[in-house]
C-alpha cells in the first residue's frame, strides 16, 4: 500500500485571518535537569489540516468526538477546479454524481458560492474536502458550511493536494477525539491503490 501524506504541517501552515497562531513550546529538554523533552501545543482546533464539526456553525450540533469515523475512512475522488467560487452550474457539470468523499483541488483558493453549497449537499456526500482554508469563502461562510453540516456531510479543510493527481483514492483522515470542540486537527492520507481497495470491499 502507497501513503500520500495530504497533512499539512500545523505549526507552518496558513493561519485563517483571525485565528489565533500555533505554538509549540519546549518546556523540558533532556540534559537540562531532565531525562526526556516534553513539549506544550497551543492550537485553534481549525488550524492545519482539520475537520469541522456541525457544532462550528449549527448551535445545537454535534462535536469534533461525535462525528462519524466512517465518513473519514473509504473510497474517494479528487476533482480538481481551478475557477473560483465554485457554482451551481460546476456542480451539476462537473461533481461525479455517485461518490461518498470528494476532495477539491484547488491550488488553496477555491471555495464555494452559497447556492454552489447547497447543491452539491444533495449529492450522496458523506465528506467534503478542499486544499483551500475554508470551503467558504472570506465573509461568506455561515450558509456554505450550514449547507453541508445540516446534511451530515463531514467537512475536511487545509488537505495538501499539491502531489496528488486528479482521480480515485482510498482516503484515511480522522480527526483527533476532543470531547466538546467544534473541529479537530487531522492526519489525512490517500492510498493510491484504489483498485486493491474496491476489490476488498
Amino acid at each position: 500500500m502507497h501513503l500520500i501524506d495530504i497533512t499539512r504541517d500545523i505549526t507552518t501552515a496558513e493561519i485563517y485571518p483571525g485565528d489565533p497562531p500555533t505554538l509549540v513550546r519546549r518546556v523540558k529538554s533532556i540534559g537540562d535537569e531532565s531525562d526526556y523533552n516534553l513539549s506544550v501545543l497551543c492550537t485553534c482546533v481549525h488550524a492545519g489540516t482539520h475537520a469541522d464539526a456541525p457544532l462550528h456553525f449549527i448551535e445545537d450540533g454535534c462535536s469534533a468526538e461525535q462525528l462519524p469515523a466512517e465518513a473519514f475512512i473509504g473510497p474517494c475522488t479528487v476533482l480538481e477546479i481551478k475557477d473560483s467560487p465554485i457554482t451551481g452550474e460546476c456542480v451539476n457539470r462537473r461533481f461525479p454524481q455517485n461518490v461518498e468523499r470528494l476532495l477539491i483541488k484547488g491550488s488553496g483558493e477555491v471555495t464555494f458560492m452559497d447556492s454552489a453549497a447547497f447543491e452539491a449537499a444533495e449529492l450522496p456526500l458523506r465528506l467534503i474536502g478542499t486544499d483551500a482554508l475554508s470551503v467558504g469563502s472570506q465573509g461568506s461562510e455561515l450558509q456554505t458550511h450550514k449547507a453541508f453540516l445540516q446534511k451530515g456531510i463531514v467537512i475536511l479543510e487545509g488537505l495538501d493536494l499539491s502531489a496528488v493527481e486528479p482521480g480515485n483514492y482510498f482516503l484515511i483522515a480522522l480527526p483527533m477525539k476532543i470531547g466538546g470542540a467544534d473541529g479537530a486537527p487531522v492526519r489525512a492520507f490517500l492510498a493510491d491503490d484504489y483498485i486493491f481497495w474496491t476489490q476488498k470491499k
